[in-house]
């Protein structure tokens, strides 16, 4: 026959220490320095080089010329589909003007998948 209250040291040792969770999501989580979150995109450092386009595993991402004009230079968008990202940053990676950067935005969960398709004017 096994003993009735075996267990209650074990119930008295943990009432009284920290708990190993985390209270997420009433407490925002810390990330690393080196996460990769949602990418962001910085139009102002973009040539269009398709780069980030060409190293991206899952599709995800496209170059297209501004309906903006400006007199020095080519102005390009960046439609990314976070519904098709693997969050992987190669596309940060190759990018030789950092225009792609990686976030630490994690919190990407939507009902509606047309609210993942972003547009970066």
């Amino acid at each position: 026959m096994k003993i009735p209250l075996r267990a209650l040291p074990e119930v008295i040792k943990n009432l009284f220490s920290k708990p190993a969770t985390i209270k997420y999501p009433a407490v925002k989580a810390e990330v690393f320095d080196a996460f990769r979150g949602r990418i962001v995109f910085t139009q102002s450092e973009c040539i269009g080089c398709d780069m980030c386009v060409r190293v991206c595993p899952a599709k995800a991402i496209k170059i297209i010329p501004s309906e903006q004009t400006h007199a020095e230079k080519k102005i390009f968008d960046c439609l990314m589909d976070l519904n098709h990202c693997i969050f992987c940053g190669a596309c940060a990676d190759a990018c030789p003007k950092n225009a792609l950067e990686s976030s630490q935005d994690f919190e990407l969960a939507q009902l509606d998948k047309t609210k993942l398709k972003l547009h970066y004017k």
